[in-house]
C-alpha cells in the first residue's frame, strides 16, 4: 500500500511546479455552521483543479523510455488538463479520451495545453474503456485519473499543505469520485495527525464508494448522473478503495440541489466560481451531514472549472434547496 513518505517525496518534486493554494476562512460560513471552516482553494490551482498535482507527480517520474510513445489518459475534464500541461512541460505528446458531454471549458482548455482530445462515451468509465483499447494498440504510457500510486501521492500533497497551513484542524471534508484525492489526503493526514477525522463526500447520483463503505449491497450501476461531472464515476478504484476503507472515518452523500446551493454560496458570498465536484465537500458542511459545531474544519474546494452556461441551472437547483429549507 502507498506510504506517506511517497507523499512527502511528491511535495518536494512539485515545489515550483504547482501553487501552494490558500487556506481561507469565510465569516458568513463560520456563522452559518457554528464552526471555524477553512477552505482549501484548489480552484485557484494551475489548470483550476487539484488534479495537476497527481498528473505532474506521475509525469515527472517517467523514464525516457516511458515517454517515447507519448502519454495516454482518460478524464472527465480536470485530470485531462493536468496531464496535458504536465506532458507539454516535459515535451511529451498526450492523447486524452473524454466523455462526449464534457463541459466545453474543460475540453477547450485541455486542447489549449497541447493535448489531442477524443470525445467519446457518456461517462468517464466509457471514455476509459476506449483509452484502454488505444493503449493495447499503441503501447503509450497510461496516466490513470486516480488508480495510480504516483497520482495518489501527488493528490496527497493537498492534505500535507493543509496541515502545514493549520495544524489545529479537527476534521477534513473531501470529495470522492474515483478516490484519488481522498486516498492521498487521508494517508497524509493520518500519518502526521491521526486525531483528525476525514469525511468523504459523494454525489447521491454516483454513490458507489458510499454504498460499499456503508455495507450496502452494491453492483456497478447501468447509469450514474450528477451535476458534479468531476466525480461522476461508476465504481471506486482498486487501489483507492482499500485506502478509503481502512483510513477514512465516514462517507456521506449530497444531492445535486445541495451541491448547487454550495456553488451559488461560493459565487454570491465569496465571489469564487467553483464547479460541482469542487463544491461537494462544502455542500456536506452547509447541509449539516456531520456534526461540526465548535470544531476547526478543513474543506477541500477541489476545482473551479465551471461551464458558465450551467450557472442558471445551478441557481434554480439552489433555489429549490432554499425553498425546502424555509418550508421545512
Amino acid at each position: 500500500m502507498l506510504r506517506s513518505v511517497q507523499i512527502e517525496q511528491a511535495m518536494e518534486k512539485l515545489k515550483g511546479k504547482v501553487h501552494q493554494t490558500p487556506l481561507k476562512q469565510s465569516t458568513t460560513l463560520n456563522y452559518l455552521t457554528n464552526a471555524d471552516v477553512y477552505l482549501k482553494m484548489e480552484n485557484l490551482q494551475k489548470t483550476g483543479s487539484f488534479k495537476l498535482r497527481g498528473a505532474m507527480n506521475k509525469i515527472l517520474s517517467l523514464s525516457e523510455k516511458e515517454m517515447e510513445k507519448g502519454i495516454l489518459a482518460a478524464s472527465a475534464g480536470n485530470h485531462a488538463q493536468g496531464v496535458a500541461l504536465a506532458a507539454s512541460l516535459r515535451g511529451i505528446k498526450s492523447k486524452i479520451y473524454m466523455p462526449k458531454h464534457t463541459p466545453f471549458s474543460k475540453a477547450s482548455a485541455t486542447k489549449g495545453y497541447g493535448a489531442e482530445i477524443v470525445l467519446t462515451g457518456e461517462t468517464y468509465n466509457e471514455s476509459y474503456q476506449k483509452a484502454v483499447e488505444d493503449l493495447k494498440q499503441n503501447g503509450s504510457t497510461f496516466v490513470h485519473a486516480f488508480d495510480d500510486e504516483m497520482v495518489i501521492a501527488g493528490q496527497g500533497t493537498v492534505g500535507l499543505e493543509m496541515l502545514q497551513q493549520n495544524d489545529a484542524l479537527d476534521v477534513v471534508f473531501a470529495p470522492i469520485g474515483g478516490g484519488g484525492l481522498i486516498s492521498g489526503v487521508v494517508l497524509a493526514i493520518k500519518a502526521f495527525k491521526p486525531s483528525v477525522k476525514v469525511i468523504g463526500v459523494q454525489a447521491a447520483g454516483a454513490p458507489a464508494t458510499y454504498q460499499r463503505f456503508t455495507g450496502q449491497k452494491w453492483k456497478t450501476p447501468q447509469a450514474v448522473h450528477t451535476i458534479a461531472d468531476g466525480i461522476l464515476v461508476k465504481e471506486p478504484g482498486a487501489i483507492t478503495y482499500p485506502i478509503i476503507e481502512k483510513y477514512v472515518d465516514e462517507v456521506v452523500t449530497v444531492t445535486d440541489e445541495e451541491i448547487a446551493h454550495a456553488i451559488m454560496f461560493m459565487l454570491e458570498r465569496e465571489k469564487m466560481l467553483v464547479e460541482g465536484a469542487g463544491a461537494a465537500a462544502l455542500a456536506a458542511i452547509l447541509s449539516k451531514k456531520v456534526a461540526i459545531d465548535g470544531k476547526k474544519v478543513g474543506c477541500i474546494i477541489s476545482g473551479g472549472n465551471v461551464d458558465p452556461v450551467q450557472i442558471p441551472t445551478y441557481k434554480e437547483l439552489s433555489n429549490r434547496t432554499m425553498r425546502l429549507y424555509y418550508t421545512g
